[in-house]
């Protein structure tokens, strides 16, 4: 992990300079929350801040001086809630932290906030897109480049695309590229395919892994996790989350 580009390492003197310089803060999005017996709690929290960071070394090469910002560790995870480690908030907790670390990103001098998020939980969406908004209206800029719709879903494979993608190969890769040794790859190989869609459970109206057909709180295919896939999801990643980036850039410039 490149530590350069984190707010959370530099002094204030340091954090000073550069943003008085001009600089967009990205605030990983994740989660704590069970995903399958292969991977951990941590899953989401991982995702998001590396995509982060490797957009912030995107924009790096491109002029525009971006942050990561300490995670968002947790959200609203209710469809989880039956596996033990699972922390979740009220959607109005996460909402208000959410607006409120913007609001707060800004006062201290970021030109505007970047929502990363790789926690893809209905109530955590509908939070993060509440408190973009109640920030805008305080006068803060904010992005959320949502990866759950077009034409950003369509770029992170094909497993993310049928919906069956919690704990499968799509996030098993992810963290593989990320921090290979959370990701238990004996467990994982003893894992058979769930191809059942939580997408679809969810707008059947389930309202829990457990009732979506997952009941060892994974779906998609976890044995096909490889690093050489993470690494091509995250050049991906990175280009979406750079992308609000360079709206709030343009319209600060």
């Amino acid at each position: 992990m490149n530590r350069s580009y984190h707010l959370a390492d530099l002094t204030y003197d340091e954090a000073t300079a550069t943003l008085k310089a001009g600089c967009v803060g990205l605030l990983p999005c994740g989660a704590t929350e069970a995903h399958g017996p292969h991977l951990p709690l941590s899953t989401d929290v991982i995702i998001s801040e590396q995509g982060a960071e490797r957009a912030a070394s995107l924009l790096h090469d491109e002029g525009i001086s971006a942050l990561v910002m300490p995670p968002l560790a947790y959200a609203v995870t209710e469809f989880a809630s039956g596996f033990q480690g699972t922390i979740s908030l009220p959607i109005e907790t996460a909402r208000s932290l959410i607006r409120d670390v913007i609001l707060g990103a800004v006062r201290t001098g970021f030109r505007g906030v970047v929502l990363c998020n790789a926690h893809l939980e209905p109530g955590n969406i509908l939070a993060l897109r509440e408190a973009t908004s109640e920030a805008r209206a305080k006068g803060a800029l904010v992005e959320f480049p949502d990866v759950t719709r077009k034409p950003h879903a369509l770029r992170l494979g094909e497993e993310f695309k049928s919906g069956a993608c919690h704990a499968g190969r799509y996030e098993g890769s992810l963290v593989m590229a990320a921090q290979a040794d959370l990701f238990r790859a004996e467990v994982a190989q003893g894992l058979p395919p769930n191809p059942e869609s939580l997408s679809q459970a969810i707008r059947a109206g389930k309202n829990s892994f457990e009732e979506a057909g997952g009941p060892r709180a994974y779906f998609g295919y976890p044995a096909d996790a490889s690093v050489n896939e993470g690494n091509a999801l995250y050049l991906e990643m990175a280009d979406i989350f750079a992308s609000g980036a360079r709206t709030i850039w343009q319209e600060r410039a």
